[in-house]
């Protein structure tokens, strides 16, 4: 009989209705494939252990996704995405058959059995140059807390804020967006402030 945590537990019955079905055949798959799993929650989302990080499982507002930790020597030649391996589940027929699936998780089982470590991403030469659009610039240079909080902020810090505005579809979104960083930049917060451990 499978541990089950009550957090995931929980995660999948707060999830949309097209998700439970979905990460409730994952769980039972991967359960299935190897008796001695663990459940936990990282990074807010479900994850299953054996000798370490198996897979995680993830729902959204419109798909669900599963990604295996060691991807890249299950999957060779497959391009990695946030998505991960199976692409936007949308319902149960998106994953590979229940057999099909169950041989990944043990092929996944064996690579921690073995010891095999991730494979590490090669980090290229120069960082990305961060191109700073000229409507934030003009909000940063009329607030000075907010610009020295910017300016003294990591490149990752200062990709975050760029990233989140310029993204934005409408211009009243962009606008919302640039007044709500400065806030946030102001006060020295980063983009994703609420999530970070106190």
């Amino acid at each position: 009989m499978p541990i089950l945590d009550p957090r995931i537990d929980a995660y999948i019955a707060q999830s949309a209705d097209f998700a439970q079905p979905i990460l409730t055949h994952i769980r039972e798959v991967i359960h299935g494939a190897c008796p001695e799993l663990e459940e936990s929650m990282k990074w807010s989302r479900p994850h299953f252990l054996y000798k370490g990080i198996l897979c995680g499982m993830s729902a959204f507002k419109e798909h669900c996704a599963l990604g295996f930790f060691k991807s890249a020597m299950l999957f060779p030649g497959l391009e990695q995405d946030a998505m991960g391996q199976f692409g936007r589940l949308a319902s149960v027929k998106d994953l590979p058959p229940k057999k099909e699936l169950a041989n990944i998780v043990k092929q996944a089982m064996k690579l921690n059995d073995d010891g095999v470590k991730t494979v590490a991403r090669a980090r290229s030469a120069a960082p990305r140059a961060l191109a700073v659009p000229d409507d934030l610039v003009v909000a940063l240079e009329a607030n000075q807390a907010a610009r020295a909080n910017f300016d003294a902020g990591s490149p990752s810090f200062r990709r975050e804020y760029v990233d989140w505005i310029t993204e934005a579809k409408a211009l009243a979104t962009r606008e919302r967006r640039m007044a709500q960083a400065i806030e946030w930049l102001a006060d020295g917060k980063a983009r994703n402030w609420k999530y970070e451990k106190c």
